[in-house]
């Protein structure tokens, strides 16, 4: 059997973690590449066993395997994701196609799918559970929709597109990165602050100290910099510096441009549908979701499409109404909109950023979400000190049940940094599972501001809305009960999986949430009623803007992959879909193209960025059942929703798993009074 013992797969620290102090960054591939030869040693012996299949020995064999692998993966991406460095990125590029590789030789094990295959085709005979047939499903269609099936030069072909894909996976995200972190904005005079509030001061301070200028000011790439610099700076030519850089990540010539990366990747994807015997990539792709075909999707954003331009060009007329009145003589850009947006907010609910920020401290919002939970699971949470973990940004919590017992531990790493890749996103070093006897260890990674040494950490709105949204991934990984790691926590189809994410935001805005951790940072005191009432009053303010940006983004994604050819020229092909659709001109696209990491830093929202907006329709419908009952912490509604919802992971069909905690499916009526565009 092939040694693997390593601090990377062998985890000996506090509380079950791996050590992180031992780990070597040059242990990564030797381990990794160990690994995967005990994995395929795992996968020949049940291949080749000589007993006639079963589920024991076949499938829960299958579930059991690859615990090394599992692990030295889950720090390795991890690391790579949130705290990269030369020797690192150099490692990702080289084992990318070794996963894809790995992955490959599995599927195309011809032995071992013809034992999942007899077993699938015996399925109506045998006594299994309903998350065994379950499991069996997922692993039957995941051999085959892995080229289990196909024989002679087009299996050798999908090896080899599977394999190339995911080297361009790899190196779109290393360019979009490399991008953020050598771009910066340094501000040189006092004249460069003009508008901007003493919080972002600060934060613009920080990251120039971060980047070798300290006592000076700069800007980053980072979306919690970004965005409010383009909202608060009163220097225009500076907001259109930003926002132009912003749009051309991945877009800069040289080295780092994705644009041959995105039109190879497309033309894969397409090939590998074929080979398939699907007509398109996203036919490939929606054929194992709740939406099912592309013309499914079309239909739920065409809708939402044509009510958000609507909005947004009202938006853009008031936009335009007030640079005339304030003397300007120029039409709205892109890099205006979310200045004179504020601005015109301001106006109507009469606050500002700056009178909310005060009261939104990370930390209060942390307790903010970790309460909201307790009061609906019973779960609770104690931070754990002095345990090293990979960064010293990332903090430790121990989450108990209700009787106390160890439920989970959560890792929080907030702090934006240029070893991070931008944006936020929940992430598991282990998932929960019953047959192996193993509790979640749970990540949720952003990039929020990093204030200077002994200050408070204060968050926009919107950022303590992705903390809550990241927060419900998290609770879907904790909460999981099943028995199967293949089906653990968030192991759910892509337009499910943001369901309990996005329910979890509608918590924020709950009026007793806000009174008990919305706390003024220096006098402790709760958001007055007045402000609180306009900051709910002003949660579908710039709805239209929002909406619009969001879709083109999902629009653009289905346009690529519903083709039943890829286009030779992807950015030209962006700008038409853009033209067709009439985009309004002031707005962008929330992920262009060549930094869009979603779709083309690997395959996981390929086709399926419209996720979001599906899973909107499913949490808006599931919180007004909360609001029928007129509690937002209906024990009974709450212990339905964990059961049904964040409990039960892949164990059922989604829709069943819907229909089970509402008595029936959605429809778009609830999302489109939330987004206020009824």
């Amino acid at each position: 059997m092939t040694d693997i013992a390593s601090p990377l797969t062998e985890w000996t620290g506090p509380h079950g973690l791996p050590d992180f102090s031992a780990i070597r960054d040059e242990d990564f591939e030797p381990v990794i590449r160990a690994a995967f030869d005990a994995h395929l040693e795992e996968v020949d012996a049940i291949a080749n066993d000589p007993a006639d299949p079963t589920f024991e020995n076949t499938i829960e064999a299958l579930e059991r395997a690859g615990k090394a692998l599992s692990r030295v993966s889950a720090i390795f991406f991890n690391r790579a994701g949130s705290h990269t460095n030369d020797l690192i990125r150099e490692v990702e590029r080289t084992v990318s196609p070794l996963y894809a590789r790995h992955r490959t030789a599995i599927a195309m094990n011809r032995k071992l799918f013809e034992r999942v295959d007899a077993l699938w085709r015996k399925r109506d005979e045998s006594r299994l559970t309903t998350e065994q047939l379950r499991v069996l499903e997922r692993r039957w269609k995941g051999f085959v929709r892995s080229g289990a099936a196909l024989e002679g030069e087009a299996k050798r072909r999908f090896a080899e597109i599977t394999e190339r894909l995911a080297t361009l996976g790899t190196q779109f995200g290393q360019n979009v990165l490399k991008d953020e972190a050598d771009w910066m904005l340094l501000l040189e005079d006092e004249s460069d602050l003009a508008g901007l509030p003493a919080w972002l001061v600060d934060a613009l301070a920080s990251v120039a100290e971060e980047r070798g200028h300290p006592g000076k000011h700069a800007v980053s790439l980072s979306r919690s910099i970004a965005d409010p610099f383009l909202t608060w700076s009163t220097r225009r030519d500076l907001r259109e510096k930003v926002h132009k850089a912003w749009l051309a990540r991945g877009e800069n010539g040289g080295e780092t441009d994705n644009g041959a990366v995105i039109a190879e990747t497309l033309a894969l994807r397409q090939e590998l549908a074929s080979l398939l015997g699907y007509e398109s990539f996203a036919a490939y792709k929606l054929d194992d979701t709740m939406a099912k075909t592309p013309d499914n999707v079309s239909r739920l954003l065409e809708t939402v499409w044509e009510k958000g331009v609507a909005r947004a060009n009202e938006e853009a007329a008031d936009i335009a109404e007030l640079i005339a009145a304030e003397g300007g003589n120029f039409k709205p850009e892109k890099w205006d909109w979310r200045h004179y947006a504020e601005k015109i907010r301001q106006q109507r609910f009469d606050f500002s950023d700056d009178d909310v920020k005060p009261y939104m401290q990370l930390d209060k919002m942390i307790e903010a979400a970790f309460a909201v939970a307790t009061r609906l699971f019973g779960i609770t949470f104690e931070e754990i000190r002095g345990v090293p973990l990979y960064h010293p940004d990332a903090r430790l919590w121990r989450v108990k049940n209700p009787d106390g017992s160890h439920r989970a531990l959560f890792i929080g790493d907030y702090f934006a940094r240029p070893s991070k890749r931008s944006g936020a996103w929940m992430s598991a070093l282990q998932s929960q599972s019953k047959l192996l006897g193993e509790t979640p260890i749970v990540l949720n990674t952003m990039n929020f501001a990093k204030p200077p040494a002994g200050k408070p950490a204060f968050l926009s709105f919107d950022d303590a809305r992705t903390l809550f949204h990241e927060f419900g991934h998290a609770l879907h990984g904790m909460l999981s009960e099943v028995t199967y790691p293949s089906v653990s926590g968030t192991s759910v189809s892509r337009d499910f999986v943001e369901l309990p994410s996005q329910l979890y935001e509608h918590w924020l805005t709950v009026p007793e949430v806000l009174n008990t951790y919305a706390l003024h940072a220096e006098t402790g005191k709760p958001m007055p009623k007045e402000l609180l009432d306009k900051v709910l009053a002003a949660q579908t303010f710039n709805a239209g803007f929002e909406t619009v940006e969001y879709t083109a983004s999902a629009l653009v994604d289905m346009a690529y992959h519903a083709r039943k050819d890829a286009p030779e020229k992807p950015l030209e092909f962006e700008a038409k879909v853009l033209s067709d659709i009439r985009i309004p001109d002031a707005i962008a696209m929330r992920h262009r193209s060549p930094h869009f990491q979603h779709i083309f830093s690997g395959d996981g929202y390929a086709a399926g960025y419209y996720s979001y907006m599906w899973s909107e329709v499913m949490d808006a419908d599931a919180f007004a059942a909360f609001e029928e009952a007129g509690d937002p912490f209906n024990a009974e509604i709450a212990e339905k929703l964990k059961t049904h919802i964040y409990s039960s992971g892949g164990t059922i069909d989604p829709e069943d798993a819907y229909k089970a905690f509402r008595g029936r499916l959605p429809t778009p009526d609830a999302m489109f009074r939330k987004r206020g565009l009824e």
